[in-house]
């Protein structure tokens, strides 16, 4: 750790320093917030920082640890919030100017008050694109967020924020929402592990216009800390009404476990015919040899699904007009144009059009299941492009408007509501970081980051330049 500076500290190695006297909760705090001025000038990953409240934690973590008495399992480990979830004393507003942040804010949502049952330290909250529409993290209230590997470019989205400031050691530990991508994509396009746990294995409130598209998502440097979070985000809450029952043992139990004898799948494009950026296939690819040396049985093989985008949108285009419903015109004018265009097209829909999606849903889910049935893991790029220019919906020059057009390899496993993590895997030849999705059927998000582990251990990689 004497070569390691505070900030870039993992969870486990603050929590072991802290337990050694070595370093206290509040000089791991106050280090962070020094990162933050230093280095989120360059990429707004923030949208609230509060130094003095987060000292206040850290102060009290410190005496807990000076008695021996530790209290949770993030005990002192500063923490960022995405800008969707509901907190305490800060407001949330989500990345829109329609929300009045003079108001009574005196709700954490479950993910929030598991992470302050278990007293990590709450530095402030990560920026959003407006309502967590799309697959970059631009809005009208906070601007753009970008990459740490490239600030011309994009950090991805919807969870940009939280991603830039976990590459960026600007808090080690963060929680994003993923209702098409929004944890994967800009975990793949700024270096980070992120997890898309199965649906309803971390309780969500208030519901998601998105309905049970939406997840909630640990945000971390390495698989470890991924699981850490996870053991924390899964307690329950009863404001879910769909949340699965928490788990009876630890996520850590297992993590070594390796791949070995494991049946592998590896899909470039999951036979959707899309163009996959050169660097990323060999990547990709290299990573499959290395579950293959490791002891997997790994297999090219595509799941024998189509491109469901025609009724992702109608599920995503719904649940974005629903979530702007009680806005006043005056108020519309003030949204995101993009947000403010999928808002009309989901009132185009009919009930009838809302349900036929749903049965595409489900033959999709029975369509992986049957898959699964072969293979306990699929392997594909996160997403199939590097980052692109930032404050764009899509690639400069793209015939496509909106931001699915070029994540077509996570939305899917959203609507299947199966796990899915996302780890780095190597560079373009550009420096910039790919990402690798490891997805498995429902249920198997033990599995899904035992492998990751794996691949971690045989691969590690790199934060960010600074």
């Amino acid at each position: 750790m004497a070569d390691t500076q505070p900030a870039d500290l993992t969870a486990p190695e603050l929590l072991a320093a802290y337990a050694d006297g070595e370093l206290s909760p509040v000089e791991a705090t106050e280090a962070v917030l020094h990162r933050i001025t230093e280095a989120d000038p360059a990429v707004n990953a923030y949208c609230l920082v509060d130094g003095e409240r987060a000292l206040q934690q850290a102060r009290a973590s410190e005496q807990r640890w000076q008695r021996g008495e530790p209290a949770g399992r993030l005990d002192g480990v500063p923490t960022s919030i995405k800008d969707i979830f509901l907190t305490e004393h800060w407001p949330t507003l989500r990345g829109s100017r329609t929300i009045d942040p003079h108001q009574r804010w005196s709700v954490d949502a479950p993910a929030v008050a598991r992470l302050r049952e278990h007293n990590a330290v709450f530095v402030g909250k990560t920026t959003t694109p407006e309502l967590a529409w799309k697959g970059v993290t631009d809005s009208p209230l906070t601007g753009i967020t970008r990459n740490p590997w490239d600030p011309a470019r994009t950090a991805g989205g919807s969870s940009g924020g939280a991603a830039a400031a976990v590459a960026t050691g600007m808090a080690p530990l963060a929680i994003g929402t993923d209702g098409g991508g929004s944890v994967r994509i800009p975990a793949a396009f700024c270096g980070i592990v992120a997890l898309k746990a199965t649906y309803g294995r971390i309780p969500h409130y208030p519901a998601s216009p998105y309905g049970t598209l939406a997840h909630a998502g640990p945000m971390t440097t390495t698989v470890t800390e991924t699981v850490l979070m996870l053991d924390v985000l899964s307690e329950p809450d009863v404001r879910d009404w769909s949340a699965l029952e928490p788990p009876t043992t630890s996520f850590v139990d297992g993590l070594e476990g390796g791949v070995r004898g494991l049946r592998v799948a590896v899909s470039l494009d999951l036979g959707f015919d899309i163009a996959v950026h050169p660097d990323i296939a060999r990547a990709v690819t290299d990573a499959a040899r290395v579950f293959e040396d490791l002891g997997a049985v790994v297999e090219q093989a595509d799941p024998g699904i189509t491109d469901p985008v025609a009724d992702f949108h109608v599920l995503w285009f719904s649940g974005a007009a629903k979530s702007v419903e009680h806005l006043t015109a005056e108020q519309r004018e003030l949204l995101d144009p993009g947000l403010h265009e999928i808002c009309q097209q989901g009132l185009t829909y009919s009930a009838q059009d809302y349900l036929e999606a749903t049965n595409t849903r489900m033959l999709l889910g029975q369509r992986m299941g049957a898959f699964h049935q072969t293979y306990d893991l699929l392997l594909t790029p996160t997403v199939p492009i590097p980052p692109f220019e930032a404050g764009c919906e899509v690639p400069p020059g793209s015939a496509e408007p909106r931001w699915t057009s070029w994540t077509p390899l996570t939305y899917p496993f959203n609507m299947t509501q199966q796990p899915a993590a996302s780890v780095p895997c190597g560079q373009t030849e550009d420096g910039l970081p790919i990402g690798l999705q490891i997805v498995g059927p429902r249920h198997a998000d033990a599995t899904v980051l035992r492998a990751a582990r794996a691949f971690e251990q045989a691969r590690p990689w790199q934060r960010a330049p600074r």
